[in-house]
């Protein structure tokens, strides 16, 4: 009996380092592609989680927090291009419920990290034989793993706080299952699509971007069709600056 169960949890940790190498290959690929351009980016996030069944936020629970990461585009034309990378991204919010004259306040910080495939379309300001500089919109999925993060509660009464590591479950995204899943825990992978746009100046880009999580992210929440309740929102303000 131990030893199925020794076998059954290798072949799983086995395929979970699988997916984790497929979602680095398409970055790889990027950066060693003859025309690749690859970028730097770093921003400010405002990270919020759904609270209603369409998939609506509250501005009461939104916070801050950053990404930073590299990204790499193909290359493929001067007016089309993918693009992909791997970012380190901070996802969250806050919640307040009132107990008479006290007020709890949690705020969940978890971070991820993001590795996403948009298609870019490029309007070139100019003659893209003359300047490098365009206005481009993108859009595409992720996929992005839990690494890491910490939840604080806060009480208005004594101004005491209690702080403590967020957990992910050991969730194999090759089956509906979510393995350890708990009310304490987050589901270990998110899925979702990314859209924006931004000015390309050469070697500077900044953009603007809209994160749409498709993913219910407690780990007890197996069906994300349902409703749009408790998936991550999250707009990202962030400056590229390029390497090559």
């Amino acid at each position: 009996m131990m030893c199925d169960l020794s076998i059954k949890l290798n072949f799983k940790k086995n395929k979970m380092k699988k997916a984790i190498i497929v979602l680095l290959a398409i970055t790889v690929i990027s950066v060693t592609t003859t025309n690749a351009q690859v970028y730097l980016q770093g921003g400010l996030n405002i990270a919020n989680i759904s609270t209603s069944n369409d998939g609506q936020t509250q501005k009461a629970n939104a916070i801050g927090s950053f990404n930073a990461g590299f990204m790499g585009r193909f290359g493929i034309s001067d007016f089309f291009d993918l693009e992909t990378g791997a970012i380190f991204t901070g996802q969250g919010a806050k919640s307040t419920t009132n107990f008479g004259a006290t007020t709890i306040t949690t705020t969940l910080r978890p971070y991820y990290v993001q590795v996403p495939l948009n298609a870019v379309l490029k309007f070139p300001l100019g003659d893209p034989k003359i300047t490098k500089a365009n206005i481009f919109i993108f859009a595409g999925p992720y996929a992005a793993i839990g690494v890491g993060g910490h939840s604080t509660t806060t009480n208005s009464l004594d101004g005491s706080q209690q702080t403590s590591s967020i957990k992910f479950d050991n969730e194999d995204p090759f089956t509906s299952d979510q393995e350890n899943a708990a009310y304490d825990r987050l589901k270990l992978w998110d899925f979702g699509i990314n859209m924006g746009g931004g000015i390309d100046f050469g070697p500077v880009l900044v953009k603007v971007q809209y994160g749409l999580g498709l993913t219910k992210i407690n780990s007890e929440e197996g069906d994300n069709e349902k409703n749009d309740k408790d998936k991550y929102r999250t707009v990202s303000i962030s400056l590229g600056i390029k390497l090559y």
